[in-house]
C-alpha cells in the first residue's frame, strides 16, 4: 500500500507540474518564468498532498482509536461475549468449533484487545494508520516525481522546451503507471497506456 501510495504521489508531481510548466511554456513565458512556475508548483503540490493525507489518515486513525476503546469497554463488561465472538469469526474463517473456541481463548489470554483488533476490526500494527509517515510520503513522492519535468525544463532549450517537456513526462507517466499497476497486482502495460492516454487528454 505504501508503495502505491508513493507511486501515485510520484506520478501526480510529474502531471501536475509538467502541465503546470507547459501552460507557462504556451503562454510565451520566458525560460525564467517557466521554472519558477514549476518550482512553484513543486512547493505547493508537496504541501497540500502532505496536509491532505495527514488529515485523510489522521481522521482513520481517530476512527481506529475509537473502535479500539469501544472494544476495551466491551471486554471489560462482557468478557465471555467476546469470547464466543472471536470464537466465531474462526468459524467463520474455517476452522471447526471445536478448534476455534480453544484458539480464541488462548489469544485472548495472550492479548485480548490485540486478538480483536486484527481478527475483528482489521487493525493491525503494520496496517496501523500513521499520519506524519503518511504525510511525508506524500509529500516526498510528489516532489521527486514534480522534480523530473522541472529537471527537463532546466535543461531543455527554449525552443523545444514544450515537445521535450511533453514528451519525457509521458514516458515517465507511462513508467509509473505499469510500476502501479505492478504494485495493485493489475496488469503493467494497461496500467501503463491507462495513465499515458489520459495524461496525453489533459494536454490537449
Amino acid at each position: 500500500m505504501a508503495t502505491r501510495r508513493a507511486v501515485l504521489g510520484a506520478n501526480d508531481g510529474i502531471l501536475s507540474t509538467s502541465s503546470l510548466v507547459l501552460g507557462v511554456a504556451a503562454a510565451h513565458g520566458t525560460h525564467r518564468n517557466v521554472l519558477v512556475a514549476g518550482v512553484a508548483g513543486l512547493v505547493a503540490g508537496a504541501m497540500s498532498m502532505a496536509a491532505g493525507e495527514y488529515v485523510s489518515v489522521h481522521s482513520q486513525a481517530d476512527t481506529e482509536h475509537a473502535d479500539l476503546d469501544i472494544e476495551r469497554a466491551e471486554l471489560k463488561t462482557d468478557n465471555k461475549g467476546e469470547h464466543k465472538e472471536l470464537a466465531a469469526i474462526y468459524v467463520d474463517r474455517g476452522l471447526d468449533p471445536s478448534l476455534a473456541k480453544p484458539v480464541a481463548e488462548q489469544l485472548m489470554r495472550h492479548d485480548a484487545i490485540g486478538a480483536h483488533a486484527r481478527d475483528e476490526l482489521g487493525i493491525s500494527e503494520t496496517l496501523r494508520a500513521r499520519p506524519v509517515q503518511a504525510a511525508l510520503t506524500s509529500a516526498c513522492s510528489f516532489a521527486v516525481g514534480a522534480g523530473l519535468p522541472l529537471l527537463v525544463t532546466a535543461l531543455a532549450p527554449s525552443a523545444g522546451l514544450i515537445l521535450l517537456v511533453s514528451g519525457t513526462s509521458l514516458v515517465f507517466l507511462a513508467f509509473l503507471g505499469g510500476l502501479a499497476a505492478h504494485a495493485g497486482g493489475a496488469g503493467v502495460t494497461i496500467g501503463a497506456i491507462r495513465v499515458t492516454f489520459w495524461a496525453h487528454s489533459r494536454w490537449q
